[in-house]
């Protein structure tokens, strides 16, 4: 009588989904681009992107970042907190330095909306382009040298996600501000 439940709690323990429902893949493909796929990822050419790992144990966090001393940092945690579903841990890296009231409860309204979606990946944001690469060299049509570019600053982070129907792509785009030697999030 009681082989059925515990082969149940076995199943769930093992990580095994139990209904067959599409899951989105990250994949990397062979330049370096990022695909989503319901799809097997060799299926499309490419190899599986993981997602970097969550710091939870027990639905509660091991270490709290109180200061990203770098982009990278802020970037862990970011996905750290939306992985959690905690709108309290996002607003934990953002900036609320001279934000009102009202505009202070927008955010947080705005963050658990982004706290209970599924995330697939956080992506850096840069200013005059959508990526690095979209920065195509030019050269000097008289001398036919390579014009020398600035690299493109790293202005933001977006959070690619899926809405609860769990297949709709939303976008969540954090801007960077850097106080005190930290590095923030704000919108």
């Amino acid at each position: 009588m009681h082989r059925i439940p515990a082969l149940l709690l076995l199943l769930a323990g093992t990580g095994l989904p139990l209904t067959a429902a599409a899951q989105v893949k990250r994949c990397s493909t062979q330049d370096g681009g990022l695909v989503y796929t319901d799809r097997k990822c060799e299926d499309i050419g490419a190899r599986e992107r993981l997602p970097p790992p969550v710091t939870t144990s027990g639905g509660a966090y091991l270490r709290r970042n109180v200061c990203a001393r770098s982009i990278q940092d802020l970037s862990h945690s970011l996905s750290s907190a939306i992985q959690s579903g905690d709108a309290n841990r996002i607003a934990g890296l953002f900036d609320w330095a001279g934000m009102g009231t009202t505009a202070a409860n927008r955010v947080m309204d705005r963050l658990e909306l982004i706290a209970s979606r599924t995330l697939v990946d956080v992506q850096p944001v840069y200013a005059g382009s959508a990526t690095p690469d979209d920065d195509v060299a030019t050269f000097d049509p008289d001398t036919g040298q390579l014009l020398q570019r600035a690299a493109p600053r790293l202005a933001g982070l977006r959070a690619e996600q899926i809405q609860a129907n769990g297949h709709t792509p939303s976008q969540a785009t954090f801007w960077l501000r850097q106080r005190m030697g930290c590095w923030w999030l704000h919108l």
